[in-house]
């Protein structure tokens, strides 16, 4: 990822990271990151849909990771499974541990596994996909749609 803006090299810097301090580290980085569109992936170990479409986020933070930061929250989750899940599907991006799903509720993604929220550059939230990516050109299309559009 070099010759990315500083503000997505530290969020690179934490590739595959499990993150603590909850919903106050999760605002905090959502507000350092204004200025770029945000994709919030919400998955869990235990969650068959999530480990189906990850796949899809590995490649898909790769692809656009220049310009569109990726954020992980493990939700409901024990984190040496969480980091057994993350070695078998390593991402560019770190993860937020929120094992009682307060950063869920605040971003209202704490109905459904797996389930994305897009942000806009502004930090408001524009789009939530419930539910799993059933391909890696259906998450690139609401890339392009909501991330970049």
């Amino acid at each position: 990822f070099d010759g990315s803006p500083p503000v997505l090299a530290s969020l690179h810097s934490q590739a595959n990271q499990l993150l603590s301090g909850g919903l106050t580290a999760f605002d905090t980085r959502l507000h350092d990151l204004r200025g770029y569109p945000i994709v919030v992936n919400k998955w869990a170990s235990w969650c068959g849909p999530c480990e189906t479409e990850f796949p899809a986020y590995q490649r898909a933070a790769v692809a656009y990771g220049r310009r569109v930061a990726f954020i992980g929250v493990d939700g409901k989750d024990a984190n040496p499974a969480a980091a057994a899940f993350l070695r078998k599907f390593p991402v560019t991006y770190p993860s937020y541990v929120d094992p009682h799903e307060q950063i869920s509720s605040a971003i209202r993604a704490a109905t459904y596994y797996p389930q994305t929220i897009y942000f806009d550059r502004q930090g408001k939230s524009v789009y939530d996909h419930a539910g799993p990516y059933e391909t890696a050109a259906a998450l690139e299309r609401d890339i392009r749609r909501y991330a970049l559009g």
